[in-house]
């Protein structure tokens, strides 16, 4: 059987880091099909693999198709986070990606700046967001005894950039989204042409 029919095949592998309880993730539907590992550092969560994310050695190298790390990564200190973002190229496969979502502090700087850490700036299932969640992390969450959901460090485009260089990806793209959110993908190889970059971007609805 040749590789190209085998990769057809089997079932794609997506590791989800920060992932929280099982069903919690808002996965893109382009993962439906996809088997999911759940990674969390909180056993409350009852995850897959229960591990820092700085720490993935129970996957192997090469493994995965996706790491998808939604508002997770600001959880960590930032002499952390390179390398949390190491372990996720070192588990990836040759042709496998990175997905980052993060809050995007310089657009919620305006929400600082004119005293209005208070206001919601959207709706989410776990409830309203209010800006100084997004800053310092969900505090009905917190509130509850989660202290693992404080925001340990944040990022401005240019710092989660330099952060993902760090890493020998191929190609790196970052994006404004709503909700005062900003998203990388990050590519083990470069995809062959923009129209390839631009299918896979919108399959991640970035």
């Amino acid at each position: 059987m040749s590789d190209t029919v085998e990769n057809q095949q089997r079932t794609r592998l997506l590791v989800n880091l920060g992932s929280g309880p099982k069903g919690a993730a808002r996965l893109p539907p382009v993962f439906a099909a996809w088997r999911q590992v759940r990674v969390d550092v909180d056993p409350k969560a009852a995850p897959d693999i229960l591990a820092d994310i700085t720490d993935l050695s129970a996957i192997a190298t090469g493994s995965v198709d996706a790491v998808w790390a939604a508002h997770c990564i600001e959880h960590l200190y930032l002499h952390q986070v390179g390398t949390a973002i190491l372990e996720a190229h070192r588990i990836l496969a040759d042709d496998g990606f990175l997905c980052i979502i993060v809050p995007d502090l310089q657009s919620i700087a305006q929400y600082l700046a004119s005293d209005r850490l208070h206001e919601v700036v959207y709706e989410s299932p776990a409830g309203p967001v209010i800006a100084h969640d997004m800053i310092f992390g969900f505090g009905p969450l917190l509130a509850r005894g989660w202290s693992s959901m404080a925001h340990k460090c944040g990022f401005t485009p240019t710092l989660l950039l330099q952060k993902l260089q760090g890493a020998p990806f191929a190609e790196i793209v970052l994006r404004r989204r709503a909700n005062q959110e900003l998203a990388a993908l990050a590519c083990k190889r470069a995809p062959a042409d923009s129209a390839e970059r631009d299918a896979l971007i919108a399959s991640l609805g970035l």
